[in-house]
């Protein structure tokens, strides 16, 4: 996976076949599905900071982030 993301950052779309980079893409088309993220530290859409689970923001910056 990209370093740039926690470990712990998970989506739906991990689980479809898609590699990483695919999984974590941005889909800019007009059919595009919506891409929910968790983390798998907390099981909820916040991570143990309180802060969103989300591609754009589990990010080193955070003091959960895990490489």
């Amino acid at each position: 996976m990209n370093s740039s993301f926690c470990k712990h950052l998970r989506t739906k779309k991990m689980f479809t076949g898609a590699t990483p980079t695919e999984a974590f893409a941005e889909k800019d088309d007009e059919h595009a599905t919506p891409c929910h993220f968790w983390c798998n530290l907390t099981q909820t859409v916040v991570g143990p900071d309180d802060r969103p689970a989300h591609k754009d923001t589990c990010k080193p910056t955070r003091a959960c982030f895990e490489e």
